[in-house]
């Protein structure tokens, strides 16, 4: 894939207010620049997802995953106004914009489910997690109302998909909840490597860190782990989605 240049800087239109950012200038930074990239490419994904939904007809939920582009592009922009802030420049090299999987061994319908669990009752449900963690741990301010702001709206697209999932679920025919079940542990083992990779164990600033949201590597991957072993596999399970052939542990070595 080729890559291409983000610019953000264009569509910011107020920055917020920091303390004094001292020796943790460069944390702050790149702190946030990874949040902005990642919010703005992770809108492609939502985009992908909403032409799988229109091609099966479902309209509605189409429509709801184009605001849920669009929100994760607003997130882009916020994220973009404290690394400017900070002192640094909102735009990135990225990659071209992941391509949401078509799953062609089964049909549209369980394809676009598994898409589904991966983005909104994975990926989504693990960012409720962490953001708010992070929010709890700020002071009250203008950084703390920006994350919640992103923290609720992650929490919309978590809902979203188990609320699809429990929908769908009793109108797969027994070849499509194989093909569902079967993606699982793949689905895991992308989760765990995308965010163990983006929650460095020696990352562990000062405890004023927390400020500006720069979080300790070790007790992000600590509540990664309990969000999976404590949530999303018990609620996966719960909906007779049982996870085989797939631990956390086997994840965390294949990322060391």
């Amino acid at each position: 894939m080729h890559a291409r240049q983000l610019d953000l800087c264009a569509l910011i239109t107020e920055r917020p207010h920091l303390p004094p950012l001292g020796a943790l200038g460069p944390a702050v930074i790149g702190t946030w620049h990874g949040r902005m990239v990642n919010e703005w490419m992770s809108s492609f994904v939502f985009d992908g997802l909403a032409r799988q939904l229109e091609a099966l007809g479902m309209h509605e939920d189409a429509r709801q995953a184009r605001a849920f582009a669009e929100e994760e592009r607003r997130h882009g922009v916020r994220c973009a106004s404290v690394v400017e802030a900070a002192g640094g420049e909102a735009t990135a090299v990225v990659a071209a914009p992941r391509v949401v999987p078509e799953h062609r061994d089964t049909t549209a319908r369980a394809a676009m489910l598994r898409n589904v669990i991966s983005i909104c009752c994975l990926s989504e449900t693990v960012a409720v997690a962490l953001i708010g963690a992070e929010r709890l741990l700020m002071p009250e301010g203008e950084l703390r109302v920006l994350l919640t702001e992103i923290w609720a709206d992650e929490v919309g697209h978590a809902r979203y998909g188990w609320a699809l999932l429990d929908r769908l679920l009793p109108v797969l025919d027994a070849s499509e909840h194989d093909a569902v079940v079967r993606y699982l542990p793949h689905a895991l083992r992308h989760l765990s490597a995308h965010e163990l990779a983006h929650l460095p164990i020696g990352s562990e600033p000062p405890i004023e860190g927390a400020t500006f949201g720069v979080c300790s590597g070790r007790d992000a991957r600590a509540l990664f782990a309990d969000t999976v072993r404590e949530v999303i596999v018990p609620e996966l399970e719960a909906r007779g989605l049982r996870v085989n052939g797939w631990t956390l542990e086997a994840s965390e070595r294949e990322a060391a």
